[in-house]
Formats: C-alpha cells, structure tokens, sequence
C-alpha cells in the first residue's frame, strides 16, 4: 500500500479486538493487498464487529493508518450476546468482546433481570432490547457463538409448519426408475441422525465393469423454491456443527426423519449411476429420479471390519453378497485417483466429549479415519465429478467448487515450513497435484500429522463456490461440485433442482447465470461464518478443557507465527494456544515478511519446529490457551 498517500475517504468493515480497539479493513475487488486501519476505542464505542462504515483513513510516517469520522453505512448484525450489568438502577449490557467495546444500555422490556444474568438481545436505536434470558446451567460460550456469528438458533413456527405439511405427500414411485429390489446400504457413524447418501453396486458383467449407484435424498421433492422452508434454508445455507449443539439447515421434522434415508423405509432420491471399468475410469454417467429401499444401516467400523479382515456383522447379513463388489468399486476408484494425484481429504477429527449428567467438558479425542471412511469419500467424491462434468455438457449453469492452485510464494511457504518440519517436499516453482499427493503420502501417519495437516490447509487456501466452471485443485479434479448432501448444505440442493430443471425438460438455461452466481456469494459467506463460528466453538472448550491442566507441560509444534507471539498445537490432542513473543528468551523477537518465523538476535522459531509447552492460563470467553516455552 502506498505509504505516500494523502489522506482519503474510504468504505470497509469493522473488526473488533478484544482488547478495546479496532480495526477498519478495506479490500478493492480483485486487489491483492488490503488496507488495515487502526481505529481507538472512543471512535469504536458506537459500532459493532461487522458494521460497514466509511471513514477518512491517514497514513503515519511509518506507513501505519488511522481510521477517523466514521459513519455507519450498513449494519448486518440484528443480535448480540452480553452479561447483565446492573449500575444505580439502571441495566447495561456487557457485550461479547469480539463484537463490542463497550456496555450498551439494556432494555430488558418485561424480564425480570439481574446483575450477571446472560441474555440474547436484539439492536435498537442506541440500544439493546432483551429477547431472551439464558436458563441457570445454560452453556454461555454457545450462545455467545450463536450470536457473534449471526446463526439462526431456533425455525419460526411458520417453517416447522410447512415442514409438518412436506410430510403428508407419499413417496409414490410415480416416473421414477424403481431401484428398490437392488440391494442398497448406508453408511454413517452410529450417531447421524440426518442420513442422506445410500450406496448400491451391479456386479461386473463380461467387460469387467461394475455399476456403482449413489442415491441421495431428493430434498427438492419436499422443500419447494421460494418457500418459507427453502427461505429460511437458504438464509442459514449450512448446516452448523457446534461441540454439543447441532443448529440443521433444515428442521428435524425433515432432516432426521422423512428425507433422512433409514433403513426399510421408501425414499425419493436422485440417483446417478457410475460405470466403472477394470482400471477405474468412471466411462459413463447417468443421473435419474428413483424410489429406493435401504437394506441395511451400516456404521464406519463394521464396514471397516469387513474391509479389512472379512468379518460381516449381524446388519450386514441382508447384502453379503455386495459387499465384495463394494470393496472392488473402491479399489478401482482409489488407483484412478492416486494416478492424477492430490490429497486425501477427511482426516482425523478432534471431538470433545460431554459428562451427560452435567454437560460438562469431560475429555478431547481423536476419531480416526477407516477403511470405510475412505470408501465413502471415493465414492461420494466420484460422483459429485461426475455430475460435475454432466451439467457442463449439458450447458447447465450450477454451482460448482473450485480451488485455485496455490501461487508460487504459497509453494515456496509450504517447501519452508515441510522442511523445518523435518520433511522433504521438494515442490519447485509450482505444486502439481501429483507432488501434492507425494507429500500427502509422507505426512500420513507422522506422529505430528494434524499438525502438519492444518499447516498444509492453510497454504494452500480455501475452496469456493462459483457459477464459472474450473478445476479443484486438492482432489486433482476438472470439475467439481457438491451434490451429495443436500439435507445439509444448500449448494446441493441447488445444484439438485438444476439436475431436476434439466430432466423435467426445461432447455432455456443462461450461460453462467448472475443468480446462481449470486447465490453462490451468499453460501461462500455463510458457510464462512459457520466455519468461523466452529473454530470459536472449538477454541472456548479448548480453553475450557485445559484450564484443569495448567501447570502441565506438553510435546508441541509451532504452526503459525503471529506478530505477537507463536501458535503451538499440542502433539495428539489438537489444542492450540498462544507463546507470547515477549516471555521468549533472547528476545526481542520479531516476525519475518512471510511470518513463517519469528526471528531473534540469537536463536529463530519456525513454524513446523517442536517445541515443548507449558499451560500457563486459559480464557474460556476469548477461546484462548496461554504456554510458555519450556527449555
């Protein structure tokens, strides 16, 4: 940025910092650098985290700018989280420090509050006004993240309604092709109550190819466009995984019960069938609407056991005689894969667990992928490609997902930081899915994998929706897109009433249509938020589980360096928290241009180097877990 520039009047977004003030934040559309301006906390006090406002923005000598007369010019946020704060009779309202600097004056309307009470409020002019109170025992750091995100907690009445009314219609056979004698199976954890993706296989015939089916839920069927269900689906776009709290796109009513695939039960889905030759080309595709069965509900680990050492369970005895020809459908796609390169996706998963009496934190663990988890996403990953790639010859506008390579600088970052974690990527100038998945291959069951994993993610940067077709740069795809799981994300069920458009006869579709590229904006921003809103999620029970081990010290590794301080993730246990630059030895440090290390007189930490930590403090309400370096 020019550091010359005289002063000048700007339009950005609000960040608030925890410690009182603010940041303004302007990016021009397709530039690469952005303007951070800093802003003190009497011009922060009347706005909130999120707020767009123009402002007049000053440049120091030292290139560092100031944002002054700032002006609201939008504001998206409706509610706030806050503690009840009682002084010489009047209310005010303690917000969450990541959206507001200040106390706000509470109007607490006909609720009987007190000092400390935690409560839900919505914006007012000047003020907030109370919607509800949190019950005694509720989980404060929840609702706190409910809130800060802007997700939507609870459906109007007037949705679960229609959800009730959706029910009524049968799930008659109609035109669909009829797939309920075909042995048909899913495959979940024991807990997934929203399933929507079932598996069948036809045996090979004489050429050697086998028929892979891929029934998923028709959630069109029942969620009508332009309903006050498919309204308020569209507005949340995303289911939202929270530790302890699901908040569905669509209400349970559907979800878990009459579009979720339970076994013995009719279904209207989407099919598309895969044909799959000896050497693992999917050589033809062909998408319909189907009625289906499920057979058989099959959990991860029981897959797994017959996949790795023969064993079939009691559920599986009904598709005995599939199973094999599963296992072949999955070998043959992974040698395909392997041979075009990229990474492998799911991975292991850090899941906190709950005393179910309490509902208190009672322990952090790792969840493993199986065998079985692999034959799923190869399965699932096939045919989201090749709807992909159907809808594209077809001249059907969708929502695709794509992932950029990575730029060279972004190369050059994960060479440093393989190298200083004790790996030999060896990528060049530019990263090829193959030398992706060389690497993939060599981190694969390091005792530091999470840790090297979440490094290599964020390198190589995220993916997105788009109307504009291009490659998925992590799965060594052409094309891609997400169709597989439309109880849950609204991408697939757009994408799935564009498949149902087309098959209906519509024809008069607009080469890279401006809507769905506008919906495609919303769900990359949704689904922003509800990332975010799971780290937060995860970073306060962090927090909240390491506050009974301070003192105690840990194996970790660096995997961010930030201006103040180092990031350090505990070796196993995906707990991350923060170094201080100031409490290193032989300080003082300071970042380098790429924050890749943080550099002192004498000595350099590096992300991807090993470090031994101590818990020094925890803040549940921040999410934060405080070490210090033990020499």
């Amino acid at each position: 940025m020019d550091t010359s520039a005289s002063p000048r009047t700007v339009t950005g977004r609000v960040d608030v910092h925890p410690r009182g003030f603010g940041f303004l934040t302007v990016q021009k559309p397709g530039a690469p650098e952005v303007l951070s301006a800093f802003i003190t906390p009497p011009d922060l006090n009347p706005l909130f985290a999120g707020d767009i406002v123009s402002a007049t923005v000053t440049s120091s000598a030292e290139g560092r700018w100031t944002a002054s007369g700032l002006s609201l010019v939008e504001r998206s946020r409706t509610v706030v989280y806050g503690e009840v704060v009682a002084r010489r009779g009047t209310f005010f309202l303690r917000i969450d420090k990541e959206v507001s600097n200040t106390e706000w004056p509470l109007d607490p309307g006909s609720t009987p509050v007190q000092a400390n009470d935690a409560v839900v409020a919505r914006i007012a002019d000047g003020k907030v006004v109370l919607l509800y109170k949190l019950e005694p025992g509720a989980d404060r750091s929840l609702e706190r993240v409910i809130a800060r995100h802007g997700l939507h907690r609870d459906f109007p009445q007037e949705v679960v309604a229609e959800a009730l009314r959706a029910r009524e219609v049968p799930h008659a056979l109609g035109t669909r092709r009829d797939l309920r004698a075909i042995p048909t199976v899913t495959v979940d954890a024991p807990s997934t109550r929203d399933i929507d993706d079932a598996i069948s296989v036809l045996p090979a015939g004489p050429d050697g190819a086998v028929r892979l089916l891929v029934s998923i839920a028709d959630v069109g069927e029942s969620v009508k466009e332009g309903s006050a269900l498919d309204l308020e689906a569209r507005a949340r776009a995303t289911s939202v995984y929270l530790a302890g709290r699901v908040l569905p796109m669509l209400p349970e009513e559907l979800s878990s019960h009459w579009l979720s695939l339970v076994p013995d039960q009719e279904r209207h889905c989407l099919t598309v069938e895969l044909r799959i030759d000896p050497d693992g080309r999917v050589t033809s595709a062909d998408v319909y609407e189907s009625l289906i069965r499920s057979w058989a509900r099959l959990n991860y680990d029981e897959v797994a056991e017959f996949l790795d050492d023969g064993t079939v369970s009691p559920a599986m005895e009904s598709v005995r005689e599939a199973m094999p020809w599963f296992r072949l459908a999955a070998a043959r796609l992974a040698v395909s894969r392997a041979a075009r390169g990229g990474m492998v996706m799911s991975r292991d998963e850090a899941r906190f667990t709950f005393d179910t009496a309490t509902g208190a934190v009672s322990g952090l663990s790792g969840e493993k992928d199986t065998s079985a988890h692999g034959m799923i996403e190869r399965f699932m990953v096939a045919a989201n490609e090749a709807i992909a790639m159907w809808l594209m010859t077809r001249g059907v506008p969708t929502v695709f997902r794509v992932h950029e390579q990575p730029d060279p600088q972004r190369v050059a970052d994960v060479n440093a930081f393989a190298l200083h974690s004790g790996f030999a990527a060896g990528f060049g100038a530019q990263l090829t899915p193959l030398a992706l998945a060389a690497f993939d291959r060599q981190i694969s069951g390091a005792k530091a994998e999470a840790a090297l994993r979440s490094v290599l993610r964020r390198s190589l940067g995220p993916s997105r929706y788009t109307v504009k077709p291009g490659p998925h740069f992590g799965l060594a795809a052409p094309l891609y897109l997400h169709f597989t799981s439309p109880i849950r994300r609204y991408a697939d069920l757009a994408v799935h009433r564009l498949i149902k458009a087309y098959l209906q006869g519509r024809r008069d579709f607009v080469h890279e249509d401006p809507e769905v590229e506008l919906l495609s904006q919303h769900i990359n921003l949704r689904a922003r938020s509800a990332n975010r809103a799971e780290v937060d999620r995860h970073h306060e029970l962090e927090a909240r589980f390491m506050a009974t081990r301070i003192g105690q010290q840990f194996p970790a590794r660096i995997v961010r360096v930030k201006p103040f301080g180092l990031v350090a993730q505990l070796d196993g246990m995906w707990v991350e928290g923060m170094v201080p630059a100031d409490g290193l030895a032989g300080g003082p440090y300071r970042p380098d241009a790429r924050e890749l290390s943080m550099v002192g007189a004498k000595r350099t930490f590096t992300v991807g180097m090993p470090v031994k930590v101590k818990v020094v403090s925890t803040d549940e309400q921040l999410g934060r877990v405080e070490f210090s370096l033990v020499e």
